[in-house]
């Protein structure tokens, strides 16, 4: 018997890295799983396709999250392929990318969370988990700098973090619960290779400041953990970067 046996998980951002990863883990506990990706649906594919061959249950389900269809469509997948919507892993962010919009990182990471809840909370029953996936940098940015090249980004999700938690009154009142899980840059994420292209030797630099750094498959089992750990709602699970605690930070 899995944790998450005859339960629905949506995981954002899922194709690859750590939405990948926080998918076959939820898989493996028993849920059946919607892998979303924006573009890449063969990556996508990969994932349902390697879940499936463990004997687990997923599909793959393209959307752009910043349009009130993709939302839409993402939450209806749950319903419509496996009947139910239980957990809602908020995994998906950007903002480093070359050639987006203006507003894109804000757009992203503030109103599409919000927009996804919204979207997913009316198929939600009583009992049901929402994680919303963040960094430190963006976590503390109010107490603590951030390099330069990631302060857009980093607002913008601690803006999203602070809409989200706006929400925790009117999720109680559903018995929906939110939990944040934070954590430090993450080797091997698109993130922190798009941010040492921006600035050579940022991630080294980082990783010797904080001793270690989180691998994918280690920060996934810390988020895929908040599906089902008895925390209390508006909790933050903390991963790595112990540092960032003796900075006066909150």
């Amino acid at each position: 018997m899995g944790l998450l046996d005859n339960k629905t998980a949506i995981v954002t951002g899922s194709s690859r890295g750590i939405g990948a990863e926080v998918a076959k883990i939820l898989a493996g506990e028993g849920a059946a799983v919607v892998v979303n990706y924006r573009q890449k649906a063969p990556r996508a594919n990969k994932v349902v396709a390697g879940i499936e061959a463990a004997g687990g249950r997923a599909v793959a389900v393209g959307a752009d999250l910043t349009t009130t269809e993709g939302v839409h469509a993402l939450a209806s997948a749950a319903m419509e392929n496996f009947g139910s919507l239980d957990v809602l892993v908020l995994n998906a962010s950007g903002g480093m990318e070359s050639g987006m919009e203006e507003g894109y990182a804000l757009k992203l990471n503030r109103d599409a969370q919000i927009n996804m809840l919204n979207a997913a909370v009316p198929l939600m029953q009583e009992g049901s988990r929402v994680v919303f996936v963040t960094s430190h940098q963006a976590h503390f940015i109010n107490t603590v700098p951030t390099m330069p090249e990631y302060e857009p980004v980093a607002r913008s999700k601690r803006a999203g973090e602070d809409a989200l938690r706006e929400l925790l009154p009117s999720l109680t009142e559903k018995g929906i619960s939110l939990v944040v899980v934070s954590g430090d840059m993450i080797e091997g994420t698109v993130t922190a290779t798009l941010l040492d292209r921006s600035n050579p030797g940022a991630i080294e630099a980082r990783r010797a400041e904080a001793g270690k750094l989180y691998s994918v498959e280690e920060f996934a089992e810390v988020v895929a953990a908040m599906a089902t750990a008895d925390v209390e709602s508006g909790h933050t699970e903390y991963a790595g970067g112990a540092d960032y605690f003796g900075k006066n930070a909150g």
